[in-house]
């Protein structure tokens, strides 16, 4: 038999609603290869046959 014994102390409940969760703003690099993967998706697809291919923003 042990000596002594550990008490098991359960979490605090929470009250009231969570907090919002704060999104941090991109860096920089992150901002450039976003912009860089961006350009690559439009060329691919300028590339390819079909309506996805088409530039939405240019007049037809």
């Amino acid at each position: 038999m042990p000596a002594f014994m550990f008490e098991k102390i359960s979490p605090p409940v929470r009250r009231g609603p969570i907090a919002p969760i704060v999104l941090k703003q991109r860096g920089v690099i992150g901002q450039i290869l976003d912009r860089l993967v961006q350009a690559r998706v439009k060329r691919n697809l300028r590339k390819g046959k079909g309506a996805i291919a088409r530039d939405p923003q240019r007049p037809e």
